[in-house]
Protein backbone atom coordinates (compact mmCIF):
# COMPACT_ATOMS: atom_id res chain seq x y z
CA UNK A 1 0.00 0.00 0.00
CA UNK A 2 1.39 3.27 -1.03
CA UNK A 3 1.53 6.37 1.41
CA UNK A 4 -1.10 7.96 -0.76
CA UNK A 5 -3.27 4.77 -0.52
CA UNK A 6 -2.79 4.49 3.67
CA UNK A 7 -3.77 8.47 3.60
CA UNK A 8 -7.34 8.15 2.40
CA UNK A 9 -7.46 4.92 4.20
CA UNK A 10 -6.99 6.95 7.32
CA UNK A 11 -9.56 9.26 6.22
CA UNK A 12 -12.48 6.55 5.65
CA UNK A 13 -11.76 5.40 9.07
CA UNK A 14 -12.15 8.72 10.44
CA UNK A 15 -15.24 9.69 8.60
CA UNK A 16 -16.46 6.19 9.43
CA UNK A 17 -15.67 7.00 13.01
CA UNK A 18 -17.00 10.55 13.29
CA UNK A 19 -20.38 9.89 10.84
CA UNK A 20 -22.65 10.19 13.72
CA UNK A 21 -21.47 13.98 14.54
CA UNK A 22 -20.57 15.07 10.87
CA UNK A 23 -23.77 13.22 9.30
CA UNK A 24 -22.45 11.20 6.63
CA UNK A 25 -20.44 7.57 6.18
CA UNK A 26 -18.23 8.85 2.93
CA UNK A 27 -16.96 12.11 1.77
CA UNK A 28 -17.67 13.13 -1.67
CA UNK A 29 -15.51 11.25 -4.32
CA UNK A 30 -14.52 14.60 -6.01
CA UNK A 31 -12.74 15.35 -2.46
CA UNK A 32 -11.28 12.24 -2.20
CA UNK A 33 -9.73 12.43 -5.49
CA UNK A 34 -8.50 16.03 -5.02
CA UNK A 35 -7.22 14.54 -1.81
CA UNK A 36 -5.56 11.92 -4.25
CA UNK A 37 -4.45 13.71 -6.59
CA UNK A 38 -2.11 16.53 -4.83
CA UNK A 39 1.25 16.02 -3.60
CA UNK A 40 1.26 16.11 -0.19
CA UNK A 41 4.64 15.84 0.57
CA UNK A 42 5.17 18.74 -1.61
CA UNK A 43 3.51 21.09 1.09
CA UNK A 44 5.70 19.71 4.17
CA UNK A 45 9.06 21.04 5.40
CA UNK A 46 11.53 18.44 3.77
CA UNK A 47 12.81 16.88 6.95
CA UNK A 48 9.10 15.83 7.71
CA UNK A 49 8.47 14.21 4.30
CA UNK A 50 8.82 11.36 5.63
CA UNK A 51 5.62 11.98 7.56
CA UNK A 52 3.72 13.55 5.34
CA UNK A 53 0.92 11.48 4.65
CA UNK A 54 0.68 11.01 8.66
CA UNK A 55 -2.87 11.43 9.57
CA UNK A 56 -2.00 14.54 12.02
CA UNK A 57 -0.87 18.10 11.72
CA UNK A 58 2.53 18.65 10.97
CA UNK A 59 4.57 22.39 11.50
CA UNK A 60 5.43 24.48 8.57
CA UNK A 61 7.41 27.16 10.13
CA UNK A 62 6.25 30.19 11.56
CA UNK A 63 4.13 28.55 14.26
CA UNK A 64 1.63 27.33 11.64
CA UNK A 65 0.58 24.23 10.59
CA UNK A 66 -0.84 22.16 7.54
CA UNK A 67 -3.97 20.25 8.85
CA UNK A 68 -4.69 16.60 9.41
CA UNK A 69 -5.62 14.66 5.92
CA UNK A 70 -8.82 14.32 7.45
CA UNK A 71 -9.77 17.60 8.65
CA UNK A 72 -8.79 19.19 4.84
CA UNK A 73 -10.91 16.30 3.42
CA UNK A 74 -13.65 17.09 5.65
CA UNK A 75 -13.51 20.80 5.38
CA UNK A 76 -13.34 20.53 1.69
CA UNK A 77 -16.52 18.18 1.56
CA UNK A 78 -18.13 20.51 3.60
CA UNK A 79 -18.12 23.45 1.20
CA UNK A 80 -19.95 21.12 -0.82
CA UNK A 81 -17.61 22.48 -4.11
CA UNK A 82 -18.65 22.53 -7.56
CA UNK A 83 -16.80 22.70 -10.39
CA UNK A 84 -17.82 26.38 -11.26
CA UNK A 85 -17.79 27.51 -7.91
CA UNK A 86 -15.19 30.66 -6.72
CA UNK A 87 -13.83 30.26 -3.12
CA UNK A 88 -11.74 32.39 -0.63
CA UNK A 89 -9.69 31.14 1.76
CA UNK A 90 -8.60 32.10 4.96
CA UNK A 91 -5.30 31.57 6.06
CA UNK A 92 -3.51 29.79 2.84
CA UNK A 93 -0.49 28.35 5.25
CA UNK A 94 1.57 25.78 3.38
CA UNK A 95 -1.11 26.56 0.37
CA UNK A 96 -1.97 22.39 0.89
CA UNK A 97 -5.70 23.06 0.90
CA UNK A 98 -5.91 25.66 -1.35
CA UNK A 99 -4.67 23.39 -3.71
CA UNK A 100 -6.96 20.59 -2.87
CA UNK A 101 -9.45 23.20 -3.56
CA UNK A 102 -8.07 24.31 -6.95
CA UNK A 103 -8.90 20.82 -8.04
CA UNK A 104 -12.74 20.95 -7.03
CA UNK A 105 -13.55 24.63 -7.99
CA UNK A 106 -12.96 27.09 -10.68
CA UNK A 107 -11.35 29.83 -8.87
CA UNK A 108 -9.31 30.33 -5.49
CA UNK A 109 -8.80 33.45 -3.54
CA UNK A 110 -6.67 32.76 -0.49
CA UNK A 111 -5.15 34.95 1.81
CA UNK A 112 -2.57 34.59 4.62
CA UNK A 113 -1.37 37.41 6.94
CA UNK A 114 1.98 35.82 7.26
CA UNK A 115 3.83 37.40 4.21
CA UNK A 116 7.23 35.14 4.36
CA UNK A 117 4.17 31.69 3.95
CA UNK A 118 2.24 33.50 1.34
CA UNK A 119 5.38 34.24 -1.10
CA UNK A 120 6.74 30.94 -0.28
CA UNK A 121 2.77 29.20 -1.29
CA UNK A 122 2.73 30.88 -4.48
CA UNK A 123 6.08 30.23 -5.63
CA UNK A 124 4.64 26.41 -4.76
CA UNK A 125 1.47 25.90 -6.27
CA UNK A 126 2.78 28.03 -9.76
CA UNK A 127 5.34 25.45 -9.89
CA UNK A 128 3.02 22.30 -9.57
CA UNK A 129 0.91 23.89 -11.68
CA UNK A 130 -2.28 25.29 -9.52
CA UNK A 131 -3.23 28.24 -12.09
CA UNK A 132 -6.60 28.63 -11.15
CA UNK A 133 -5.58 30.45 -7.67
CA UNK A 134 -4.80 33.76 -6.42
CA UNK A 135 -2.85 35.16 -3.29
CA UNK A 136 -2.07 38.09 -1.07
CA UNK A 137 -0.71 38.46 2.04
CA UNK A 138 -3.09 40.32 4.70
CA UNK A 139 -5.51 39.37 7.51
CA UNK A 140 -8.28 37.85 6.10
CA UNK A 141 -10.71 38.86 8.93
CA UNK A 142 -12.32 40.96 7.02
CA UNK A 143 -12.32 39.01 3.25
CA UNK A 144 -11.34 40.01 0.10
CA UNK A 145 -13.90 42.43 -1.42
CA UNK A 146 -12.73 42.49 -4.73
CA UNK A 147 -13.89 39.37 -5.81
CA UNK A 148 -17.16 39.24 -3.82
CA UNK A 149 -19.86 37.38 -3.60
CA UNK A 150 -18.11 34.21 -2.75
CA UNK A 151 -19.79 30.28 -3.67
CA UNK A 152 -17.95 29.31 -0.03
CA UNK A 153 -15.29 30.65 2.24
CA UNK A 154 -13.33 28.32 4.35
CA UNK A 155 -10.75 29.89 7.47
CA UNK A 156 -7.80 27.42 8.48
CA UNK A 157 -7.63 29.32 11.77
CA UNK A 158 -9.30 29.38 14.88
CA UNK A 159 -11.58 32.46 15.49
CA UNK A 160 -13.19 33.58 18.36
CA UNK A 161 -16.31 34.62 16.75
CA UNK A 162 -17.57 34.47 13.22
CA UNK A 163 -16.10 37.78 11.49
CA UNK A 164 -19.49 39.72 10.21
CA UNK A 165 -17.30 40.80 6.82
CA UNK A 166 -16.95 36.95 5.88
CA UNK A 167 -20.76 36.09 6.30
CA UNK A 168 -21.48 39.56 3.96
CA UNK A 169 -19.30 38.66 1.21
CA UNK A 170 -21.16 34.91 0.99
CA UNK A 171 -23.36 34.47 -1.85
CA UNK A 172 -26.70 33.20 -0.97
CA UNK A 173 -26.48 29.53 -1.02
CA UNK A 174 -23.27 29.79 -0.09
CA UNK A 175 -20.92 28.19 2.84
CA UNK A 176 -18.52 29.12 5.73
CA UNK A 177 -16.58 26.63 7.09
CA UNK A 178 -14.75 27.72 10.02
CA UNK A 179 -12.95 26.64 13.55
CA UNK A 180 -14.73 28.89 16.38
CA UNK A 181 -12.98 29.08 19.95
CA UNK A 182 -10.15 30.62 22.04
CA UNK A 183 -6.67 29.66 21.01
CA UNK A 184 -5.37 26.65 22.22
CA UNK A 185 -8.37 25.54 23.90
CA UNK A 186 -12.01 23.76 22.67
CA UNK A 187 -12.81 24.90 19.40
CA UNK A 188 -15.92 23.48 17.43
CA UNK A 189 -15.71 23.48 13.59
CA UNK A 190 -19.39 25.24 12.31
CA UNK A 191 -20.74 25.19 8.66
CA UNK A 192 -22.76 28.38 8.25
CA UNK A 193 -25.55 28.37 5.05
CA UNK A 194 -26.50 31.72 4.18
CA UNK A 195 -30.32 31.89 3.27
CA UNK A 196 -32.75 34.19 1.47
CA UNK A 197 -33.10 37.53 3.18
CA UNK A 198 -30.35 36.93 5.22
CA UNK A 199 -31.28 34.52 7.45
CA UNK A 200 -28.41 31.96 8.51
CA UNK A 201 -28.39 28.38 8.96
CA UNK A 202 -25.81 27.19 11.28
CA UNK A 203 -24.50 23.63 12.13
CA UNK A 204 -21.96 22.71 15.09
CA UNK A 205 -20.31 19.89 13.53
CA UNK A 206 -17.11 18.43 16.09
CA UNK A 207 -14.48 19.62 17.94
CA UNK A 208 -11.54 20.64 16.45
CA UNK A 209 -7.96 22.24 16.91
CA UNK A 210 -6.10 24.79 15.18
CA UNK A 211 -4.00 27.91 15.48
CA UNK A 212 -5.65 30.85 16.42
CA UNK A 213 -6.43 33.14 13.51
CA UNK A 214 -4.14 36.21 14.22
CA UNK A 215 -4.62 40.21 13.46
CA UNK A 216 -6.22 43.35 14.75
CA UNK A 217 -10.09 42.68 14.71
CA UNK A 218 -13.07 44.87 15.35
CA UNK A 219 -15.10 43.29 17.40
CA UNK A 220 -18.18 45.24 16.58
CA UNK A 221 -18.00 43.30 13.26
CA UNK A 222 -18.87 40.02 14.61
CA UNK A 223 -21.12 37.36 14.22
CA UNK A 224 -22.70 36.87 17.34
CA UNK A 225 -24.18 33.27 18.32
CA UNK A 226 -27.26 35.24 19.39
CA UNK A 227 -28.07 36.14 15.50
CA UNK A 228 -27.80 32.48 14.69
CA UNK A 229 -30.44 30.99 12.37
CA UNK A 230 -31.23 27.42 13.76
CA UNK A 231 -33.04 25.30 11.33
Amino acid sequence: MTSVQSMLQDIEIEVKLTSHMIGKKALDARVMAAMARVPRQEFVPEELQGRAFYNGPLPIGKGQTISQPYIVALMSDLLNPKEDHVILEIGTGSGYQTAVLACLVRQVYSIEIIEELSVASGERLERLGYHNVELRSGDGYHGWLEHEPYDGIIVTAAAPHIPRPLIDQLRVGGRLVIPVGEPYAYQELKVLEKKAEGKIETQNVLGVSFVPLTGKHAEDTAYRDDDRFWR
